[in-house]
């Protein structure tokens, strides 16, 4: 009690992120038992009666469970694989760069894409894709398609597109966190690797890499941690259903059933079994980290 009082301040400034999360975040948690009724909007979650796991035994005998469940991982692996390290890379990449006005300028030019709005950048994907569009002026004057190609209305272009233009999107944000671990880094320790004769090269793999590797680590442990929460509005923005054997993942599904269909019952349990193996693979890739690094979240 003497050091709840002698910190009083502090906890009172702490109590309005407090009350966000047991609001927003946890008493929300209290709905999710509507994957085990078969709710009815008019009696209320206590009120409706319990089905046990017929939510998720209908959805798993689903012709849509494996197809849902390969788009949504693929979608998510996609991303994970090509624009973390993209991310990282970039942050390196500036790092090195001497030109304080350049580095200025392309971090500023890269953080803008995060700023837009979504309806404007899938707007903008939607008008660099189409048959007049920049990207197919840009293929057929270099000789590499003989006719436009409509991407958005081929499924096999879907994916490419979506993580294509997560990157632009991403790229220079994700990088801020790295940027701030290379700037821990001691400089005496590059001085030292310099006088012992060390090149960019060597510096980079023995005091920079080595350097960061935690923060990595985490953030890596993070988005396998998510890896199955793919984001939905873009999809929904961009993707038709001549492209649901490719775009559609776990969390459309739940909008068309829940929100369009109104099958509240059934996106719930389809929602929690997402939320559950994302848990999972957390957890896994934690306790992997753990035990190969020695770096970890708990």
């Amino acid at each position: 009690m003497k050091r709840l009082m002698s910190n009083r301040y502090l906890y009172l400034m702490l109590l309005p992120t407090v009350l966000y999360f047991l609001i927003f975040e946890y008493k929300p948690m209290y709905g999710a038992i509507i994957a085990f009724k078969d709710f009815n909007p008019f009696s209320g979650v206590a009120g409706s009666p319990w089905v046990g796991f017929k939510n998720f035994e209908k959805f798993f005998e689903s012709y849509y469970f494996f197809r849902l469940l390969k788009n949504t991982f693929l979608m998510s692996f996609y991303s994970l694989l090509f624009i973390f390290p993209a991310s990282l890379a970039f942050a390196l990449l500036l790092n090195e760069l001497r030109l304080k006005k350049l580095k200025s300028v392309l971090q500023t030019v890269s953080y803008l894409p995060h700023f837009i709005s979504l309806i404007v950048i899938c707007g903008m994907i939607i008008d660099f894709t189409k048959p007049g569009g920049i990207i197919n002026s840009l293929l057929l004057g270099i000789g590499i398609i003989s006719e436009p190609i409509q991407f958005l209305i081929l499924p096999e272009w879907f994916r490419t597109i979506y993580v294509g233009s997560g990157m632009w999107q991403s790229l220079g944000w994700n990088s801020i966190i790295y940027l701030a671990a290379l700037s821990g880094i001691n400089p005496s320790l590059y001085e030292a690797a310099v006088v012992d004769g060390a090149g960019r090269w060597k510096q980079l793999t023995h005091i920079t890499l080595p350097g960061i590797l935690p923060t990595v680590l985490i953030l890596l442990i993070l988005n396998v941690g998510t890896l199955l929460n793919v984001g939905w509005d873009k999809i929904i923005l961009l993707y038709n259903p001549g492209t649901y054997v490719t775009a559609d993942v776990i969390s459309t599904f739940v909008y068309r059933r829940g929100v369009m269909e109104a099958d509240y019952s059934f996106s719930a349990a389809v929602g929690l079994f997402n939320s559950v193996i994302n848990f999972t693979l957390l957890v896994l890739a934690n306790r992997i980290s753990r035990k190969t690094t020695e770096n970890s979240l708990w």
